[in-house]
């Protein structure tokens, strides 16, 4: 059967195709939808799990009861699941174990362009790197087989093209799950010291035969062309290589951990000139480079950030003749901002009016910190806006200001990461404004379930996490329930947890509007009554503009009842009483 999907959507396909039992992972574009089509296709056991390294620990578990598992985050997760990762490399597995990670070359929805491919050579573990929705799918099976046969976890790399353009798979004969026994073996899973060092050596023998594997291996393949181009690439940058260049010599590496020393010997001597053409870091360059061979175009010429693309190779290998087409000038910038009707907006509004530090978190709200609110003023990673801005307390009472900071963080973030920066604040006397914003989601992914919502990926009702009652039992004294869409309320409770001294935590419970597709009576302008004074727009919503201005006249807002939510936000904003709800409107 043939099918046309994205590369996540043939990984959770050959998963259950390929005998798995166990799937567990954080969502994190662009892997998050991997996870949700195992749970819409029903055939196999998966869960989100509160955090990365929860998700890798489970599969590890599921792994060793004997289920091939799979567990799916992306690229900066896998610093979250680092610490179990560098462990499981020791210990092995003892059914199948793939660690499914999605890096985002450009940065399209993430912090940093972080290339994972470093991970694998970290670990000393197996990589392989799909090219397209069909290797995805292949790539799956190789990985489990490749996991057993050597005793590893096995990474399985995808990039943002990969994961999300889609292309035609053929399906393979289905295996069955079958699940291995369960055995108690102290010295291969108990990495005390003793056996750490005995599985060190393991590690390094284990390396040399995946290194021999790769030699023979089909998933590392030649094509050999024109011999005066040679071009060694993998993954999505395969795929610009052959628009570029569609009669060169290429050897695709599919399995890009450890490389094929000989192979890549062997072709390097049947070729002209050698390029090396890989996204982010020069891995291959470097790794190729110390072998002795000579490399003629790489990381020189091919930029280190960003993605590849036809007309980069092309120049970079000296041809001037760009393929693609001229980027349409002064096209009409399109800022990413919160969604109309959104509970944040009314938070950064007091935010921004208030001009205090606030110590920002990874999700929807992170968006605080565009014009015209302005309202963030630092973002690390998961989690770290508490503890951040407990840093930021205790740096400041040591130089005797009074600022104290405020952290804003999410319902999914803190359940992932943000409780233990809490529990710290608690423990060691902190003194910063902590506010949770409970939307009942993990709204920046596309609005996923998380410990706070109710239910599990695969739909069944969960227990709902109290976030006051846990911000309590973490030590907190002063917990505040708020309603963000209030303006005044929500000034003079963050005025209060400024004034009040030690770890204030405010809470915010209104759900978001998107995933819960609530809709409130559109609002509507007087026109009479609008000064064109546009204090509304501080609301920064897409839903209101400014309509034509009359001869020696201000343009007047005006509220678009189609994108229009109705949080009343611009209503608390207008200072002459000209907005109000709309008549007759729902």
């Amino acid at each position: 059967m043939k099918k046309i999907i994205s590369g996540n959507e043939a990984i959770a396909l050959s998963f259950g195709d390929s005998g798995g039992v166990f799937a567990s992972g954080y969502p994190g574009t662009p892997s998050t939808e991997t996870l949700e089509e195992v749970a819409r296709l029903g055939e196999v056991y998966c869960e989100w799990a509160p955090n990365e390294k929860v998700g890798l620990e489970s599969a590890i578990g599921a792994s060793i009861a004997g289920g091939r598992a799979l567990a799916t985050m992306k690229h900066v997760g896998v610093n979250v699941a680092a610490d179990a990762l560098l462990t499981l490399n020791y210990t092995g597995v003892n059914a199948g174990l793939i660690l499914m990670v999605a890096d985002d070359p450009g940065m399209h929805s993430s912090q940093n362009e972080q290339d994972s491919r470093n991970y694998a050579k970290f670990a000393k573990i197996p990589m392989l790197d799909p090219a397209n929705s069909q290797e995805a799918y292949d790539f799956v099976r190789d990985g489990f087989e490749i996991s057993e046969q050597f005793d590893t976890p096995v990474m399985l790399r995808t990039t943002t093209r990969i994961s999300h353009a889609k292309g035609v798979v053929e399906q393979k004969e289905k295996i069955e799950p079958k699940i291995g026994p369960w055995v108690k073996d102290v010295p291969k899973y108990v990495m005390l010291p003793n056996y750490g060092k005995i599985k060190h050596v393991e590690v390094e023998a284990r390396l040399l035969k995946l290194q021999e594997f790769a030699e023979t291996t089909p998933l590392n393949r030649v094509e050999m062309g024109e011999r005066s181009l040679g071009i060694i690439t993998s993954g999505v940058a395969y795929q610009h290589v052959r628009e570029a260049y569609p009669n060169a010599s290429v050897l695709k590496l599919g399995l890009v951990h450890p490389l094929p020393e000989r192979k890549i010997r062997e072709f390097a001597s049947l070729v002209g000139r050698l390029m090396i053409v890989e996204e982010l870091d020069a891995i291959f360059e470097e790794q190729i480079r110390a072998m002795g061979i000579r490399v003629d175009i790489g990381k020189d010429k091919i930029p280190l950030c960003g993605e590849v693309n036809a007309d980069i190779i092309r120049v970079a290998a000296g041809d001037a003749i760009a393929l693609g087409s001229a980027p349409i000038a002064a096209l009409p910038q399109r800022p990413p901002i919160f969604c109309p009707g959104c509970a944040h907006r009314g938070l950064f509004s007091i935010l921004s009016k208030l001009k205090v530090f606030v110590s920002g978190d990874i999700g929807c709200y992170t968006l605080g910190a565009l014009p015209p609110m302005s309202a963030m003023h630092s973002t690390i990673c998961m989690g770290a806006s508490i503890s951040a801005a407990h840093g930021m307390a205790k740096v400041n009472e040591i130089a005797g200001r009074s600022e104290k900071p405020v952290a804003v963080i999410g319902d999914s973030t803190f359940f992932h990461s943000g409780m233990t920066g809490l529990l710290s604040m608690a423990y060691n006397n902190g003194n910063a404004l902590v506010i949770i914003m409970d939307n009942r989601t993990t709204g920046m992914t596309g609005g996923q379930e998380n410990p706070g919502s109710g239910r599990v990926l695969q739909g069944q009702p969960a227990r709902q996490v109290d976030i006051v009652a846990l911000v309590k039992v973490l030590g907190i004294e002063n917990v505040v329930e708020l309603n963000a869409y209030n303006l005044a309320e929500t000034e003079a409770a963050i005025k209060k947890g400024l004034e009040t001294p030690g770890p204030y935590v405010l809470v915010d419970k209104n759900p978001c509007i998107l995933r819960y597709r609530i809709k409130q009576p559109v609002i509507a302008v007087d026109p009479e009554k609008c000064t064109g004074c546009r204090a509304c727009l501080k609301a920064a919503c897409v839903a209101l503009g400014l309509g034509a201005a009359a001869a020696g006249e201000r343009a007047k807002v005006q509220v678009d009842p189609n994108i229009c939510n109705g949080c009343g936000v611009c209503v608390q904003l207008c200072k002459f009483d000209a907005m109000s709800e709309a008549k007759g409107r729902g």
